[in-house]
Order: structure tokens, then sequence, then C-alpha cells
């Protein structure tokens, strides 16, 4: 997933806009297809006159008038299957529905020019576009011109396909009835693809740019090693990028440097910039360990919430990564076992119930407003309201002398009591067990990286960690998960990463190489020259105490009796995030090599300055 130019087209990470060259009518081509389906390929024309490629398939066996799927993506209609053969739609296909695939503009055979998350309209002229005018004249096309639909259009897609269903809500067509945005990207700075809270997403944003930029389409870039971790680390300070690698010919990575704090171009691409109460009734999708965008839908759903007078918002969480729901039988993910098939639940007795009801007056509508599986006792909760309100108490999860984590409040006097660690950019943390594979090579195991055994990274001198003793009962954590974290560094700068884990028993019948497991449930990075402003930076000042307050979002886990709760805090977490210079610079893409400096960082457990988890716990 990623984000755009503004007005320009400089964020092109699929490469410059592609115009097709096709005849000035809509076109109809008709393809029998093996299976239940027939195709069509057409340029539906919109309002300003560019077309777009568009691919419908309809049931050959229909015996009444069916409604539309409609899904939008930048990546390639063309080759796409009848929808009976991916695992994603092959549920709805049963169901009965005419399905449509389109290139959006400058994608592909779509004419026009490309513009990643390209901005709102001015709607004050009629002939200005954007994604939501484009998805108003396909569907006003669609149900004009699809023989025997029954005047209904449902939208979902996944990452940039789900940010596309989001944009077709707004200003919707009167026949949009029913969209699922699964894994949007909802802000780009704060918490999706490119940067959380301001700390950059390194490894990520560097492949993904050049991999989609680069003279030749597709292209990976080519390290002369095989762990990434040690190629990064030779790199040296981010202004080398260029100097040696990109020479200036990446937009996406020169936008980048030249857009290091959260000014305009980011937020206006940002949802909540975008979003007013909902138009149309949506279902938001996330994974409790999507690597790319757990953070978007989660924001979209609340921004939407705020404002929800006729319950159309709602939201399903489950034990997924980045479209995990879509594949496969969601039974595990990398080392965890979750007892049920949850990506399977989720299509057939979720996903196709939505559709059929909104779409084809089929089922109760009997929908909660969320939806979430609890993993720990791996079940599926219905709430009210997410997070929930009711039966809900935070509790918090204090540090302790000797690495311990207990729900009773320090009474240190010494306001000084802390733990310490070098952070030292020379040798950073790395964020997942090296080897550190391409982030989307063969075998590389990026997609589950959130589920790794965090005991990689225990005990090394530049982690803190703390836990409680042994359970004595089950403890579940549902709902919004902060960290106050009360530091210092002898720096100007500095990165704090908190993660919250579950500590299996070291005995475990259940499956003996999980003894002593260590989960995370919640993480996240903080930089710390954004502690007042993500607007403004400015430095620390060296060796006082401040408060970081860190959002890790949420979660649904029980900790089950036996189990131990862990915090860990450390600095770096390299190559996904960048290494902070700890030394205050004005833009850190452009440090150079002597600017990167160690630094002793404090975490203080004191009466005064109590460092701990606010954790909102099911009360019993």
């Amino acid at each position: 997933m990623i984000t755009h130019s503004g007005n320009r087209s400089v964020w092109s990470l699929f490469a410059a806009a592609l115009i097709s060259i096709v005849s000035l009518h809509v076109q109809a081509q008709i393809t029998p297809e093996m299976n239940g389906f027939e195709r069509r390929d057409v340029m539906i024309p919109m309002r300003d006159g560019i077309r777009l490629n568009t691919v419908i398939f309809t049931p050959k066996q229909q015996p009444e008038p069916l409604p539309i799927i409609l899904l939008r993506t930048p990546y390639s209609v063309s080759g796409r299957p009848a929808p009976d053969q991916p695992e994603y739609l092959r549920d709805l296909a049963a169901d009965g529905y005419i399905f449509a695939f389109q290139d959006i503009r400058g994608k592909y055979k779509s004419e026009g020019t490309f513009e990643m998350q390209r901005f709102t309209r001015d709607r004050s002229d009629p002939k200005s576009i954007d994604e939501s005018s484009d998805t108003y004249d396909t569907i006003e096309w669609l149900v004009k011109n699809v023989p025997a639909n029954n005047g209904r259009v449902g939208m979902l897609g996944i990452s940039y396909d789900g940010w596309l269903t989001v944009m077709g809500t707004i200003d919707p067509h009167p026949a949009l009835k029913a969209a699922s945005e699964q894994a949007t990207p909802a802000d780009m700075y704060l918490g999706d693809d490119f940067h959380h809270n301001g700390a950059f997403r390194l490894s990520y944003g560097f492949e993904y740019a050049f991999r989609m930029e680069a003279s030749k389409a597709d292209t990976a870039f080519a390290f002369d090693t095989y762990d990434t971790f040690e190629w990064y680390l030779k790199l040296g300070a981010l202004s080398n990028v260029n100097a040696k690698h990109f020479f200036g010919r990446i937009p996406t990575w020169n936008d980048f440097a030249g857009h290091p704090n959260y000014d305009e171009f980011w937020q206006k691409q940002a949802l909540a910039y975008r979003l007013d109460a909902p138009t149309v009734p949506t279902m938001h999708v996330a994974g409790w360990w999507d690597q790319e965008d757990f953070y978007g839908p989660l924001k979209t759903y609340e921004v939407l919430e705020r404002k929800d007078t006729q319950d159309l918002n709602y939201i399903v969480v489950g034990p997924w990564n980045h479209g995990g729901w879509a594949r496969g039988t969601g039974r595990t993910l990398g080392n965890i076992a979750f007892d049920t098939s949850t990506a399977l639940t989720f299509r057939q007795e979720i996903q196709a119930p939505w559709f059929a009801y909104f779409l084809k007056d089929k089922g109760s509508g009997d929908f909660p407003e969320a939806l979430t599986f609890r993993t720990g006792v791996n079940t599926w909760k219905r709430y009210k309201d997410w997070p929930p309100k009711e039966g809900v108490s935070v509790h918090n999860l204090y540090f302790h002398p000797g690495g311990r984590l207990s729900f009773d409040p320090p009474r240190h006097s010494d306001e000084n009591a802390f733990d310490s660690y070098i952070s030292d950019p020379a040798h950073p943390v790395p964020y997942r067990p090296r080897p550190i594979e391409r982030t989307y090579s063969r075998g590389s195991r990026w997609s589950t990286w959130l589920t790794e055994d965090q005991r990689f990274v225990h005990l090394r001198p530049d982690v803190l960690s703390w836990e409680t003793e042994p359970l004595s009962k089950d403890v579940t954590v549902t709902g919004s998960i902060v960290a106050h974290l009360f530091a210092s560094t002898s720096g100007t700068d500095s990165d704090w990463i908190v993660k919250l884990i579950d500590v299996y028993p070291e005995e475990y019948p259940k499956d003996r190489k999980m003894g002593g497991y260590q989960l995370m449930i919640a993480n996240d990075v903080f930089r710390g020259r954004f502690r007042k402003s993500f607007e403004r930076p400015e430095p620390i000042m060296s060796n006082e105490v401040d408060q970081y307050v860190i959002d890790l979002h949420h979660a649904d886990h029980t900790f089950l009796k036996g189990h131990k709760i862990m915090v860990q805090v450390q600095s770096t977490w390299f190559p996904i995030i960048d290494r902070n210079p700890q030394k205050y610079v004005e833009n850190i893409f452009l440090a150079k090599s002597s600017d990167y400096q160690s630094a002793t960082q404090k975490v203080y457990r004191s009466e005064r300055y109590p460092s701990h988890i606010a954790l909102p716990i099911i009360n019993e």
C-alpha cells in the first residue's frame, strides 16, 4: 500500500500513468469462460471524457436480476480470473452476483493520469474528478448498461482497493447500498505503511519505492547481501540513499525527504481530513497482526463512528496479517494456532451474509457493531461499541525494580529510580530474527514478523524487559492500549519502541515447541522529537524526564492463567524503522553519518514518574 503526490503524480509508485490508445466510443468484447460466467471488457466513460477499463463477469445461469459487486484497483484487471476462482470471492460468486473489476484512472488499460491517493475534487466544478466521482460515474453506467441487474451495487477491496472503496462512499451513487473496506490505509504518517508516529519505515519504504519507480517496472533492488539488515547498516545515513543509489531519480523517496514532518502534504491525504458521516452501510475489516495497515481500518471506523447517527458503521477484526482473511483457512499465522478456520468463517459467515442482506434482502441483518476474534481463548466476540464501553475498566500495569511488572503502583520515594541501557545506532536491535530477507522476496518472513518469538531480543543489553508473575487467573484485555513512558536520553532525540507481550509457560503441553514463547500482542514506535507536535518537532532536553504517551492500538486478547504479561522497551527496530541519529537534526533524511551517536536511555519507575501500560480489562 502507498500514498500519493498531492496535485501532481510524483508518487507514481506503480510507474508513470499508462494511457490506452483505444477507439472513441465504448466498446465491449464478450468472451465465453469455461466456468459459470461470461466476460465483457468495456471502456466506461467518465464525466470528463476519460474512459476506464472494466471487466464484467455475468453468471451464465441467472434466473433473476442480480446485484453488482464492484472492485476498483490500481493492480490491473485484464488477467482477472472469473470470480468463482479466487478464494476471496468464491462464496459471493456462489450466492449469485454480477462482478465488475476496474482499472482506476491512469492505470494499465484505463485512460487518464494516475495520482496516488488522489486528493478530493473541487465540488464547485462539475467537471472536476476524483476517485469518488469516477466510482459514481462507473456505477451510473453499470446500472444502466449491464443487463438483468437489480439496481443495487456493493463495493469491497483490500489495501489500496480498500481505500478506493472508502472513496466510493464519499458522495455515493444512490445505487451503492453496501461497502466493505478491508485494510485501508488512513494516515501514511501517523500509523500506516510509510511512518508510525513520525518514525520512517525504512526497509518497506525503500524497497517499495524502488520496485515501483525504477526504470524497469516491478524491479527489485539488487541487494548484495541476503541479510538486508547488514545492507541497511552499511548504507549509513539516509542521505546516502540518493548520494549512492537513487541519485534523485525515485520521486517517492524525494517526497519522503522533502516532507519529514506532518505537513499539509501528509494531512490532506489522511482520511480524517476527508471523511464526515457515513453514507453507506460499511464493514471495516482489520487483522490483529497486519504488518502494513492495521491502523487504517480502525482509524477509519473511529472517524466515521463519531457521526454515525444511522447505524451504518461496523467493524470486524480477526487474527490475520495483511489480507489474511481473503485466503486459506486462517487456522494459523506463523507459529500461532487459532483452533478454528477464521478466514473461512469470515468469507462464508460474515462477508457473504453482509452483502446478501444489503443487496438481496436476504438474512436477518443481525450484524453486531463490532465483531472481533479474541485471541488466547480463540473465540469470536460481539460488541455494541468498539472499543467496548460496558464491562471494561482501565488498569495500569507498572514497571518495578528487578524487571517486575505489577498492577500495584510504585512506592519509590526516590524519583530517580530507573532502568537504563545504551542505545547505539551502530548496533541496532533487529525487528525480526536475522537473516532479514528482502520484504517481498521468495521465502521472506515479512508477512508474519509480528508473530515472531520475541526471545530473540530478550535479555539484550539494549532491550529492557519487565514481566508479571505467572497469572493466577485469566486476564482479558479488550480495547485501546496506551503506554505511558517516563524517560530521558543523554541525546537530543530518541525513538521509543514499546511491546506488550504474552509469555507462554515454559511447559506448554498443547504444543511443546511453544514453551516460553513471547508473542507480541500490541506494539509501536514513537519518535521523541514529536512528543509535543507532529507538525513542529523540537529537540529533547538531554537528561531531562519527559512523558511519552504511545498509542499501542487495539487488542482483544486473553492472557491465560499460568502465562505472564511482559513489556519490552528499546530504541531501535531496524531496518523496518530507520535509525534515529539520537542527535537532533532538522531533517533526518539529510543527516550525515557523523550525526549518529550513542545515547544513554533511562526509563523511570518511581512515584513521581510511574511508567506503565494502561490496559482495558474485562471485568469479572
